[in-house]
């Protein structure tokens, strides 16, 4: 069995009176995230740990944010395109680890929701995905609440064929 680890990590500007995704789910907030598509970091950091891990790029090189095709698209979308490339190179996700960083709102009551959607977009376990959450303690951008990001760790792994 071949087995490869990928690291992802995203980051958006907060904007007032936008919608505010996060793992797929949308959290009730006076700023959200701002980006070509609907801006989803978490997302965004799991499709590039993905695409890292599997050797093939990166959310940029897939989904360019120069396309209007990906204007203002769901980033469930994106990520079970992304999966979908793996797929194609016969690797399977084994589990994912993630953390999300910002200040407000406070996500502890969504995180399930999140795994949830993670693990059904996917396909996968729900065992399978961890989603975190952290604050920067009022330092950073994050901290000063003008933006939020996050990281993603993935093991792939491919059966060899004999």
């Amino acid at each position: 069995m071949n087995l490869r680890v990928g690291i992802g990590y995203d980051v958006h500007r907060l904007g007032t009176g936008l919608p505010f995704y996060l793992g797929g789910v949308l959290i009730p907030h006076i700023k959200g995230a701002i980006g070509h598509s609907d801006a989803d970091v978490l997302i965004h950091a799991i499709c590039d740990a993905l695409l890292g891990a599997a050797n093939m790029g990166d959310i940029g090189h897939h989904f360019p944010d120069t396309s209007d095709e990906f204007k203002g698209i769901d980033s469930k979308i994106l990520l079970k395109k992304t999966h979908e490339l793996i797929q194609s190179k016969n690797y399977h996700i084994v589990n994912i680890d993630s953390v999300v960083m910002l200040e407000k709102p406070k996500i502890k009551g969504y995180i399930d929701s999140m795994q949830t959607t993670l693990a059904d977009v996917l396909g996968i376990d729900l065992d399978a995905v961890s989603v975190k959450a952290t604050t920067t303690e009022g330092m950073s951008f994050v901290g000063k609440e003008k933006g939020v990001a996050a990281q993603a760790v993935v093991l792939i792994a491919r059966d060899e064929v004999l």
